[in-house]
């Protein structure tokens, strides 16, 4: 008997290429990810060609508006630690096993800050949604018309309130997500 010959319809040649796409996006981002500063500079450049075109084409601000929800929520999610110390400090409670919380004194263990949402991830999240928010923006029907006066106070209010809960929490369970401004050690010394 002869071994069945491979598909060669036409689902799997779409199949085929596609993989094959997916592979060559995934090495580019892979090839990215040392280069933090011009990744964020790369974001950076087509948020700005986002609002440009915002600005000209004088509407879609229904789509400007869920993208500046969609990066605060991403923004939130990077600024958390993976392991909310809220919710384990009262499963702690319960439990009687208080151990897992970040450490508030000298004498317990240290525990790295642990993000909700690495960088890599943020950054690649915020980039697809605004090359997708920017995409919209050429199609009509998304072209919903708002006052857009309303949707900017309300974002500067849902903003401000979100994050002055978030410092909150930030104080309240000492922690600080950002790396400057913390001691940094010689590695000889130990110190």
């Amino acid at each position: 008997m002869d071994a069945p010959e491979p598909e060669n319809t036409p689902f799997a040649a779409v199949s085929a290429q596609t993989s094959k796409l997916g592979r060559m996006y995934q090495s580019y981002l892979d090839k990215s990810t040392p280069y933090t500063t011009y990744r964020w500079i790369g974001t950076a450049v087509l948020l700005a060609l986002f609002f440009v075109r915002i600005v000209i084409a004088q509407g879609w601000y229904i789509v400007c508006y869920s993208l500046g929800i969609y990066l605060l929520n991403l923004f939130l999610a990077f600024l958390q630690p993976k392991i909310d110390p809220s919710l384990t400090q009262d499963e702690g409670l319960e439990d009687g096993d208080a151990g897992s919380s970040l450490p508030t004194k000298k004498d317990e263990e240290f525990r790295p800050f642990i993000r909700r949402l690495p960088e890599f991830k943020f950054w690649h999240s915020a980039t697809r949604a605004i090359a997708i928010s920017f995409l919209c923006t050429w199609f009509g029907i998304f072209n919903v018309p708002v006052f857009w006066p309303v949707l900017v106070v309300y974002f500067l209010i849902l903003f401000s309130l979100t994050m002055r809960r978030q410092i909150q929490h930030m104080i309240k369970y000492r922690y600080v997500p950002f790396s400057f401004g913390k001691a940094k050690y010689n590695q000889r010394s130990g110190h």
